[in-house]
């Protein structure tokens, strides 16, 4: 398989490239100058697009690779790829479901816990020296919350069995009832946000999950209400969440995600009811390396001829 031509579109991983490079023709697409020129010139050879879920295959992309027979994807969330045109064109997709629900679940409480507990902000008191002169405020418990979950996939009932083991009452919005689950469901998002106290989004992003945190159901969480977002950042209006957040019509926030990444609002960084991560929810050594096994297993199941693991498309 060292002649099929792979492009890796985005800095991924090290490892993932050299596991890449020892079986494939890999090409690199970020270092190029000239994007156009490299792709007329390569597009015979590009058989494979390697992509995460900043970087994808979209219509301009397929529209220039004419040979292309597959897309992987290093993320569970497929929508920077045009699935449409992959449909149409015939292209396999593949992501990696499953390796990072774990990791993810794990970061969702932990913001949770760190947004009540204030857990960045009495860091920056102990270092600055501030205890010497006072003890910090006292902050609001996670334990024992209503948690209101959007989407309860694989990452959302990873995340509802995660509070559950505090004591936490949960209910969950998502296109359709699980009928296997006791959880109580909502099929309005408002009722969801009115009933709970912590909302976490964990949905996949579709055009009609785009914006689905918005005025409307931020002023129906209220002023004590947290919202926890690993989802993906067009989930939340984020112009609405800033603003609710300045004049007080929402508790707080835990965001791993934006929606114009890495650009984040400069309004929320003197928020001390709002604790930031960088889009890491599956960023651990461990989740990281089966992630990238998984995108090279999927590359090569399909050159051999064999099922791919995990198919999307």
């Amino acid at each position: 398989m060292d002649n099929v031509g792979v492009l890796m579109l985005c800095p991924i991983s090290s490892y993932l490239e050299q596991e890449l490079n020892k079986r494939f023709k890999l090409l690199k697409f970020w270092p190029i100058t000239s994007k156009t020129e490299f792709l007329k010139e390569n597009s015979n050879y590009i058989r494979a697009v390697v992509g995460n879920s900043a970087c994808g295959a979209d219509s301009e992309l397929i529209d220039s690779l004419p040979k292309l027979e597959i897309v992987s994807s290093y993320s569970v969330g497929v929508d920077k790829i045009d699935l449409v045109k992959c449909k149409e064109r015939g292209i396999r997709v593949t992501n990696t479901p499953d390796v990072l629900t774990d990791d993810v679940a794990d970061l969702a409480i932990g913001l949770a816990i760190a947004t009540l507990r204030k857990i960045c902000v009495s860091d920056g008191f102990v270092r600055n020296g501030l205890w010497k002169n006072r003890d910090f405020e006292l902050t609001t418990k996670f334990s024992g919350k209503s948690v209101g979950i959007v989407g309860l996939g694989r990452i959302g009932s990873a995340i509802a069995k995660r509070a559950e083991a505090f004591g936490c009452s949960l209910s969950y919005h998502s296109r359709s009832q699980k009928l296997d689950i006791n959880y109580k469901y909502y099929s309005n998002i408002i009722n969801l946000a009115t009933n709970c106290e912590i909302l976490i989004v964990a949905c996949s992003l579709t055009e009609e999950s785009r914006h689905i945190i918005n005025r409307e159901v931020i002023n129906a969480l209220g002023p004590k209400g947290i919202i926890i977002n690993v989802g993906r950042g067009a989930h939340v209006d984020e112009l609405e969440l800033v603003s609710a957040l300045l004049e007080g019509r929402l508790g707080g926030a835990g965001l791993d995600v934006f929606e114009n990444e890495p650009d984040v609002p400069e309004q929320l960084f003197g928020l001390e009811n709002v604790v930031l991560v960088s889009h890491v929810g599956s960023d651990t050594v461990e989740t990281c390396k089966a992630m990238a096994d998984l995108v090279i297993e999927n590359l090569e199941a399909y050159f051999m001829n064999k099922t791919l693991v995990t198919s999307v498309v």
